[in-house]
């Protein structure tokens, strides 16, 4: 009898993402015919402006359907590179970037490049809800250092000292950050950057939402805050954010120009490169009109605005405002313990289940973020959508 394939030990390392599950499970709703009001998946809701997509069209009907180099076109690449120098001021050459199939991809790459078996990286909590596992796959142990709502769930250069070992190779950074909105100001960053300049410290900084802030809020390119640092730095962000462009798959990794080399050679044999036809619609949306993104950003705004006002108004329910990014992170702990619809709540996993369940809103557990009493929630959604969504969680949480 033929023995059954076993799994590998690395199979033990990973679970699947929590956002994702979330959605999945309120789509399982949706197919018995449940109205489910889905706050749980980070993608903006707008479609991709119409001149990215006529340059997709473009680039189908001219042929350019075939592989690609692995690291990306050469056109996307040097537009890359010059975003990076105008707008940041940080000297990029095509050779330091590498576009990948999303900025998740771009992590998954810069983590293989970097770490390894042995090595330990620094996550500050909350985290997204994929740093910790894509660490663990390189062989390297992810170390999660904790930040409160009291602190402005912000990494501080004593917490940060206090956690670096003989064996930490990295420090993860997201600023504006998924799950809180959080965005670090400039001297904060500064005084990290400080601290990994005075040991042997790389930084791998996720700057994916820098194009969504609000108020005073300004995003900063960790790679630029002092010489010597962008030796040290992977930095990473994609198309998908800012230009509602999450299903076409496109991120980038900017490194040293032997890291990046690395990179490509990695994606060589992992994923060839990524889709072509995407990577000519990303072109347009560096080099082009940007009118769409500054509307895409006005309404998150406004929702913005709207949805803090509903949170004042949720029982027991807080958030800190988040200066980027379309989410806030509700501290919704004074309800563990609660009995709500016949159902105890005792964490963030039950409170989100319940409130799937019972009010049928779509939320993510914290405990997925490294934040236990807390849950995510989506403002990329429809004004609409949003204020049934709070109605039905007000009455959730009178219940």
């Amino acid at each position: 009898m033929a023995l059954a394939l076993s799994l590998a030990e690395r199979s033990n390392l990973i679970a699947p993402s929590a956002t994702l599950a979330m959605a999945a499970a309120a789509r399982r709703l949706r197919t018995e015919g449940v109205d489910v009001l889905d706050f749980a998946l980070g993608e903006p809701d707008f479609p991709t402006p119409e001149n990215i997509q006529q340059a997709a069209i473009r680039a189908l009907r001219s042929g350019q359907t075939h592989y690609t180099p692995a690291a990306g076109i050469a056109e996307l690449r040097q537009a890359i590179a010059d975003h990076y120098s105008r707008r940041h001021g940080l000297p990029t050459r095509a050779e330091h970037v590498v576009v990948s199939n999303g900025a998740k991809h771009a992590l998954h790459n810069a983590l293989m490049a970097v770490t390894g078996p042995g090595d330990e990286v620094i996550i500050p909590s909350p985290y997204w809800v994929s740093y910790s596992d894509l660490v663990k796959l390189t062989g390297a142990s992810p170390v999660v250092v904790e930040t409160t709502e009291a602190e402005g769930f912000k990494l501080t250069p004593e917490k940060l000292r206090a956690h670096l070992m003989p064996h930490t190779r990295l420090l993860m950074i997201n600023s504006p950050s998924n799950p809180t909105g959080v965005v670090y100001e400039r001297r904060e960053l500064e005084a990290l950057a400080d601290v990994v300049l005075e040991h042997d410290l790389g930084v791998l900084s996720d700057e994916i939402y820098e194009e969504l802030t609000y108020d005073e809020a300004r995003p900063t390119c960790f790679a630029t805050l002092r010489p010597g640092l962008a030796d040290r730095t992977i930095t990473v962000s994609g198309v998908s954010k800012t230009y509602a462009m999450t299903g076409w798959r496109i991120g980038w990794s900017v490194a040293p120009a032997g890291v990046s080399k690395f990179i490509g050679d990695l994606q060589s044999q992992e994923t060839s490169n990524p889709c072509s036809i995407s990577q000519w619609a990303a072109l347009e949306a560096i080099t082009g009109p940007r009118e769409a993104v500054g509307a895409m950003r006005e309404e998150f705004a406004r929702r913005r605005a709207y949805v803090l006002g509903r949170v004042r108004g949720l029982p027991g329910v807080t958030c800190l405002e988040p200066g980027g990014a379309f989410y806030v992170f509700m501290n919704v702990s004074a309800h563990f313990g609660r009995t709500i619809g016949g159902k105890v709540v005792t964490d963030s996993t039950s409170f989100c289940l319940e409130a799937l369940s019972q009010a049928h809103v779509a939320l993510v557990m914290g405990s997925a973020f490294g934040a236990e009493g807390y849950a995510r929630l989506s403002f990329a959604a429809a004004l609409e959508q949003l204020e049934r969504g709070f109605d039905a969680l007000e009455k959730f949480l009178q219940d």
